[in-house]
């Protein structure tokens, strides 16, 4: 009885060290927010994650922007984008891998600005 008990707590486990490893937040993602003006403006990412480095792209209405400083702490990141005026928005958000979806705050001039991601399977 114990040995059974012993190996099926062994195969959960197994299992879900294996979600774990394909749950990964790599790939493309797409959102929408509303601007402080009340424009609603469609955001894409493209994200690299190795080990705990973020890089990637980062685009709204214009070109895709590099993404800077990105770090990943478990499920939790941070990184900072700057348009071509020099604006700096920081970013900060989780990663929910049992939804694929990533929920992100932007900060823009001070105004704090939530998006939910999807992850783009085009």
């Amino acid at each position: 009885m114990k040995k059974r008990i012993f190996t099926t707590v062994t195969l959960v486990c197994c299992l879900l060290i294996c979600f774990a490893a394909v749950a990964d937040m790599s790939g493309k993602w797409t959102g929408k927010i509303t601007t402080p003006d009340g424009n609603e403006l469609q955001i894409n990412y493209v994200f690299k994650v190795d080990g705990g480095k973020l890089t990637g792209t980062a685009q709204g209405d214009g070109s895709p922007t590099v993404i800077d400083s990105g770090v990943v702490k478990g499920s939790d990141f941070t990184f900072s984008v700057s348009n071509p005026e020099g604006v700096v928005f920081k970013h900060a958000g989780k990663f929910y891998p049992e939804g694929d979806s990533i929920g992100v705050n932007i900060d823009v001039n001070g105004n704090k600005i939530h998006a939910t991601l999807k992850r783009d399977n085009k």
